[in-house]
C-alpha cells in the first residue's frame, strides 16, 4: 500500500478523532463527557495502530509527525495527562521509562555487548599482566587506587581532595553524568562515538578491576562497587543504546530526511536518558553514602547488592507492561 492509499483509507478516521479533540476543546462539560466516551478511546486506538504502521513502512514524515500529534494529544484528553508536575513524572517513571528500553532492546543489548566485552578481556589481562595498567592509566594514578581500595582506606574509594562524602556525592555525579552524556551524544557521529565511549569505559572498568584483584585488594575493590554499580553501569549501557538510536536514525534514515529522521529519533531517545539520568543519581548517592562505609559488613553489601540488581533488571523488564 503506497502512502496516499494509507491516508486514503484512513483518513475519515483522522478528521473524526480531529472533530472530537475539538469539540473538547471547545465543548461545554457535557459534550466533554460525551466525546471522551468509549468511542472516543475506540478510535483513539486504532489512530495509534495507523501510527505504528505509518512507522514500520517509513511513510513520509508529514504522515506519522500528524498520527503522532493526533494520538498524543487524544491520549492526554483520555487519561488526563498532564505534560509537568508529578503526575508527569510518576507515568514517565512507571510506564514510560521502561517500555521505552523494551521497545528499543536491540540498541540496549548491543550497547551491553560493546561494555562487557572490554570489560572481560581487558580485566583478564591485566590480572595476568599487571603492568598493562599502565597503558590504560600512569603510575601515579594505578597507586592512587591502590591507596583508595586499600584495607587501612578511612573511607573507601575517596579521593585525597574530598573530606566529606557530601563533596564525593557531588563529584559522583558531575563524573558520572559526563560518561553518560559522552555515550549519548556520541551517536551524532553517526553511532561510532557511543561505541567508542562504551568500549573505552568497558575496557577502564575491567583494567582496574583486573589489577586491583591481582594486588589482593578484591574483596574492598567488589563490595565498594557490586551496590552502586547496579545503576551506574546500567545508566551508561542505557545512554549508550539511546545514542546508538540516534546514530542509526542517520545512517539509515528511510524516506525522511536526516534532520526529520533525527528529531523523531530524539523523540524516542531521550525518554531513556531521562531513565539513565535518574539512575545516575541513584548511584552517585549510593556510592557516596553506603558503598565508602567501612563499618558495613561486606556480606550485607552483597546482599544489597542482590536485591539492587534484582530490582533494577526486573523494573526495566516487568514494569509498565500492563499499562496500554
Amino acid at each position: 500500500m503506497t502512502p496516499l492509499q494509507f491516508e486514503q483509507q484512513y483518513e475519515s478516521d483522522w478528521q473524526e478523532l480531529e472533530r472530537g479533540l475539538t469539540q473538547l476543546r471547545t465543548g461545554d462539560r457535557k459534550e466533554l463527557a460525551a466525546v471522551a466516551g468509549g468511542q472516543f478511546a475506540a478510535l483513539y486506538r486504532r489512530v495509534c495502530e495507523h501510527l505504528a504502521l505509518a512507522r514500520a513502512r517509513s511513510y513520509p514524515a508529514y504522515l506519522t509527525e500528524r498520527l503522532d500529534r493526533l494520538t498524543g494529544d487524544a491520549h492526554q484528553v483520555i487519561y488526563q495527562r498532564k505534560e509537568f508536575g508529578l503526575v508527569r513524572l510518576k507515568d514517565l517513571v512507571a510506564r514510560e521509562i521502561p517500555q521505552a528500553v523494551r521497545a528499543h532492546a536491540v540498541y540496549v543489548w548491543i550497547a551491553t555487548a560493546v561494555f562487557v566485552l572490554p570489560t572481560i578481556v581487558i580485566g583478564l589481562l591485566v590480572y595476568f599482566r599487571p603492568e598493562l595498567i599502565l597503558s590504560v592509566v600512569d603510575p601515579a594514578t594505578a597507586a592512587q587506587f591502590e591507596e583508595m581500595y586499600s584495607d587501612d582506606a578511612d573511607s573507601i574509594g575517596r579521593l585525597r581532595t574530598a573530606d566529606t562524602d557530601w563533596m564525593m556525592f557531588g563529584f559522583y555525579i558531575r563524573h558520572n553524568i559526563g560518561l553518560a552524556f559522552q555515550c549519548f551524544a556520541g551517536g551524532l557521529l553517526f553511532g561510532v562515538g557511543s561505541l567508542f565511549f562504551l568500549a573505552f569505559n568497558g575496557a577502564f572498568f575491567g583494567a582496574l578491576a583486573g589489577f586491583l584483584t591481582e594486588r589482593g585488594l578484591s574483596s574492598t575493590f567488589y563490595s565498594f562497587v557490586v551496590t552502586h554499580a547496579a545503576f551506574e553501569l546500567t545508566a551508561i549501557v542505557l545512554a549508550g543504546a539511546a545514542g546508538l538510536r540516534i546514530g542509526h536514525s542517520l545512517l539509515a534514515p528511510g524516506r525522511a530526511t536526516r534532520m526529520q529522521s533525527l528529531v523523531a529519533a530524539a523523540r524516542e531517545a531521550i525518554v531513556i536518558v531521562y531513565g539513565a539520568t535518574g539512575m545516575l543519581l541513584i548511584a552517585a548517592a549510593v556510592e557516596a553514602f553506603w558503598s565508602s562505609a567501612q563499618w558495613i559488613p561486606h556480606v550485607v553489601k552483597y546482599s544489597v547488592a542482590a536485591v539492587c540488581w534484582i530490582a533494577v533488571i526486573g523494573y526495566l523488564s516487568l514494569q509498565g507492561r500492563r499499562a496500554r
